[in-house]
């Protein structure tokens, strides 16, 4: 399963999934034109969240819609540096898209 990864360093913000850069995905939506951000709430950080999430799901609609509230509950309280399983991500997706079918057991 993928990880992803941000840290802070002294030449700027460094944001990875699997050793990689991960992209901005302003394709899908810009929220901000300053890149990515976290610790707290705001359009940096949520375009974080989009990109975690449509890396994850590829899918544009469902990651658009829980990107508010992933930058929300999960990137505003990362740490300075920080690691995100994919199964992590898979967990949160779970708990919040309402466009995924329910488990009714």
């Amino acid at each position: 399963m993928k990880a992803y990864e941000g840290r802070r360093t002294i030449d700027g913000l460094v944001v990875t999934v699997d050793g990689a850069p991960l992209s901005e995905h302003c394709e899908v939506k810009r929220f901000t034109p300053y890149g990515f951000e976290w610790t707290y709430e705001g359009d940096s950080p949520r375009q974080l969240a989009l990109a975690i999430l449509f890396d994850h799901l590829g899918d544009s609609v469902r990651a658009i819609a829980l990107s508010e509230p992933f930058m929300k509950n999960v990137v505003a309280n990362l740490d300075n540096d920080w690691r995100l399983s994919g199964e992590e991500v898979a967990a949160f997706v779970r708990r919040h898209d309402i466009s995924a079918p329910q488990d009714t057991q």
